[in-house]
């Protein structure tokens, strides 16, 4: 037979909680804690996104809705996303620690999903916001295939004495994530063990995320172009960028006048000449 700890107070569990954090943060440990302003608990398409998926998932149905409670009054007063595991410390009658594990992505599904996507995502920005066409972002959204996982690729477990497969803690640590996705979602290509920035590129291809010039490391010199088309450059002349003129045919020399000749006649009828 279980026996429940007595009930406490929602401020009452969030001020224990908040002091064990601060005691926390003074020994040098990180603390995050998972902050819902409002009733929604995720905006965003990612956390939106993720928040679907877990409620699609029949076996959470009946454990799911006391975890957006607790999530909501912020009794989940720390978070930590890394590759493959969540954890997470969430105030209930005393506080309590919950692990979620997730199973990596396997490499062939990631290399399917980048194939997949090639050609259709250039911005990093746009990535992250969940600003692409619906085709591409259902693509990313489909459990196991895409980046999130199927119900019996989550494993968890959390400190509380609640027999139930799915707890409250461990409910409001699914929505907290959701929550979380909405301000770093990179975190949910952490928690994969993926790569973000490798969806940008062509698959296959390394490319810049913008269209910049190329460097002049990519400009083949003179010599490499010999190089590349085995061509001995250097034993041959290398030709003039303009045309030659052609050379003007030599003046013609001018025959010289022939020199003023005059006549005399002589007395004995005959004509006398000379020159000057």
């Amino acid at each position: 037979m279980v026996r429940w700890a007595p009930y406490v107070p929602v401020a009452e569990r969030r001020k224990k909680a908040e002091r064990e954090m601060v005691k926390r943060r003074k020994a040098g440990q990180a603390v995050s804690p998972v902050v819902i302003t409002g009733r929604t608990i995720a905006s965003s398409a990612w956390g939106k996104a993720w928040c679907d998926t877990m409620e699609s998932f029949g076996d959470y149905d009946n454990r799911l809705p006391r975890g957006r409670t607790y999530v909501r009054n912020g009794s989940v007063v720390d978070l930590q996303i890394a590759a493959g595991k969540v954890t997470a410390q969430v105030a209930g009658s005393s506080l309590y620690a919950v692990t979620v594990t997730i199973h990596p992505l396997p490499k062939s599904h990631w290399q399917i999903l980048r194939k997949d996507c090639a050609g259709s995502i250039d911005s990093l920005v746009d990535l992250l916001q969940g600003k692409l066409s619906k085709p591409v972002m259902e693509r990313l959204y489909r459990p196991g295939t895409g980046l999130f996982p199927k119900s019996s690729e989550i494993k968890f477990s959390c400190s509380c004495p609640d027999w139930a497969s799915m707890c409250k803690h461990v409910a409001a640590t699914l929505y907290g994530i959701g929550a979380r996705l909405d301000h770093q979602p990179e975190l949910l290509f952490t928690l994969r063990g993926v790569d973000h920035h490798e969806l940008i590129t062509d698959f296959g291809h390394e490319v810049p995320l913008t269209k910049a010039p190329p460097s002049s490391a990519n400009i083949l010199e003179t010599d490499d172009m010999a190089a590349l088309f085995g061509l001995d450059m250097a034993a041959s002349p290398v030709p003039p960028t303009e045309a030659p003129s052609q050379p003007k045919p030599a003046a013609r020399k001018k025959k010289s006048a022939p020199a003023k000749a005059d006549m005399e006649l002589t007395a004995d009828g005959y004509v006398k000449w000379w020159k000057d």
